[in-house]
């Protein structure tokens, strides 16, 4: 039978079965055109979106880092491009060959790439920061997911020397330490980005448009003299080595401007290789560390009492026999010296003499001296981690711990603090603002904190330190008149003083118009020798002769009294 002449065929189909079909495709056809204006006009934007996703990626474009450079151009800190690379763990699809030969370039543990591709995330660092070669050698694999980024690594020229003022960055280019903290703002300046369209495999296949343009850092000119500094640090490396010294600071300052023309500590490191860095490495000392001061602190107090017209440049005070009680303590010199001249207590270092100036002073009159000195208070340079020292209330001192503050005992502050206080009396009494970046102009005048006669009789006495019969003569520059005082105070642990020495020498050259001040410290010398005309005045000398002939200072030294410098006279050991 044929298919046409089928009985099936020669029924009929209700009609309403025609018009259901009829209506669900008309009503298919609504659905559809309901979705599709509801996609197209309402919800467009999250369609783009995700399609924008699939293909349309945003690159950063790093800015770069601003230079450091020193007050004569010399750069001692650049960024130079480096390449990270970076891989799309979904992408990454390698062969053990293959990560074996990737691992070998980057030096890396294959089991270590093998961890970092099985990242859930859509973007994960391989290695950071490589040389370009290298990037170039892995791009030429032509691995599929893995890709390079250019960025920026620090450079530091100088590496140790300067390592303490300049700090360093890490692996984003973000100050770390030093300058390049204390400037981040300046220097780092701000990334900008552009939009482009890649393929599966990263690869950029069109520029799109610039959302930001990038803008670099601006560079950042410090105060610093590289050759002054390189001077300074390798007399401190020498004296910290030869004296068996736990640790040393050097700080050397314009007094005209108040400039830091170099800062070094020991023990120090290499910014550009930091491995094996410890926190003794890295500390500033200069500015972090505070210690007692010792007789590096006499001038002050005598200041004020030749200031309030206690006493005179020549007024006579009784040291011997050699020792001053205090209620139920006892105040030593070195040794006896009898009747000095207030000169002399400088010159000599008698604490017996700076104790009995002391205790003619109303203590509030002492403690607003030290303040108004700088101690006690961070000298708010912007570097990280600066300290103030301890000066303790006056309404708590007893007598002796007033007779014990004028020889630098009971009192802390740091070598900067010290440095920038000596300025009044390289000056004419008064205190400028010290600065780490080079100024354009100096300033004018600072805070008045002694009359100019009294900073020129103090400068009288510190001369004489030098002098034969003074504590110092190892501080003598050939050419140049210098004035400068000794330090040599006991350390304290657990409250208690030990047999363990800070010495320190600050001074300045030349002592007619004082160009330079250098002060020098060196914790725990353990050679024999621990006094601070032994052990940092050498350092001062040695530093001062070497900056003065590099700046054109003319000598102002008389020619007689060169030959004083080839007799060597012994130093009289200073009473702290």
């Amino acid at each position: 039978m044929k298919f046409a002449n089928s009985p099936l065929l020669s029924q009929r189909l209700p009609s309403w079965r025609s018009r259901l079909l009829l209506l669900c495709i008309l009503a298919g056809f609504a659905v559809l055109a309901g979705w599709s204006i509801y996609l197209q006009g309402f919800n467009s934007a999250f369609l783009q979106e995700k399609g924008a996703q699939r293909y349309s990626r945003v690159i950063e474009l790093p800015a770069t880092r601003g230079r450091i450079l020193d007050r004569n151009g010399q750069v001692l800190a650049v960024s130079t491009p480096v390449k990270s690379i970076w891989a799309i763990p979904e992408d990454a699809k390698l062969q053990p060959a293959q990560v074996n030969q990737l691992a070998k370039l980057l030096e890396m543990e294959p089991r270590e790439v093998d961890r970092k591709l099985a990242d859930s995330h859509d973007f994960v660092y391989l290695k950071r920061q490589i040389p370009p070669d290298v990037a170039a050698r892995i791009l030429a694999l032509d691995l599929p997911g893995i890709h390079d980024q250019t960025e920026y690594r620090r450079y530091y020229p100088t590496g140790d020397v300067t390592a303490h003022i300049l700090g360093f960055t890490g692996a984003g280019d973000v100050g770390l330490e030093g300058v390049e903290l204390a400037y981040q703002s300046v220097l780092a300046g701000k990334s900008g980005s552009r939009r482009v369209i890649k393929d599966r495999r990263g690869d950029v296949v069109e520029d799109v448009d610039s959302i930001r343009p990038p803008r670099d850092g601006k560079d950042v000119v410090l105060a610093l003299d590289d050759r002054i500094q390189y001077l300074a640090y390798a007399n401190l490396r020498r004296a910290v080595i030869d004296n068996k010294a736990k640790a040393g600071s050097i700080v050397v300052l314009d007094a005209r401007t108040g400039e830091v023309l170099a800062l070094a500590n020991m023990p120090t490191y290499n910014p550009n290789n930091r491995t094996r860095l410890t926190g003794a490495q890295l500390r500033n000392r200069a500015l972090t560390d505070t210690f007692e001061p010792g007789s590096t602190m006499k001038p002050f107090t005598i200041a004020l009492a030749l200031d309030k017209g206690k006493f005179r440049f020549d007024s006579r005070i009784q040291t011997a026999p050699g020792w001053f009680t205090i209620g139920t303590a006892t105040i030593h010199d070195s040794e006896p010296h009898g009747i000095l001249t207030v000169a002399q207590v400088i010159q000599k270092s008698s604490n017996i003499g700076a104790a009995k100036i002391a205790l003619t002073l109303p203590p509030e009159e002492m403690w607003h001296n030290f303040e108004r000195l700088g101690f006690g208070h961070p000298l708010n340079l912007g570097f990280p981690g600066e300290v103030g020292g301890r000066v303790r209330p006056y309404q708590h001192w007893r007598p002796i711990e007033q007779a014990t503050m004028a020889y630098g005992n009971g009192i802390s502050v740091t070598l900067m603090q010290l440095a920038h206080a000596y300025l009044v009396f390289a000056r004419n009494g008064d205190l400028i603002p010290l600065s780490l970046t080079k100024l354009d102009s100096p300033p004018l005048f600072g805070k008045q904190i002694f009359t100019e006669q009294t900073a020129h009789e103090v400068r009288a006495m510190l001369e004489m330190v030098e002098e034969p019969g003074g504590t110092a003569p190892k501080a003598r520059v050939a050419g140049y008149l210098v004035a400068g005082k000794t330090g040599t105070a006991h350390k304290v642990e657990g409250g208690i003083y030990v047999n363990r020495y800070v010495a320190s020498y600050v001074g300045f050259a030349p002592a007619t118009d004082p160009r330079l001040v250098i002060a020098v410290m060196i914790n725990e010398p353990s050679a024999g020798s621990y006094y601070g005309g032994d052990v940092a005045a050498p350092v001062f000398a040695k530093v001062m002769a070497g900056s003065l002939r590099d700046l054109g200072v003319a000598p102002d030294e008389p020619p007689q009294s060169l030959q004083a410098l080839g007799q060597n006279a012994p130093a009289v050991k200073e009473g702290t």
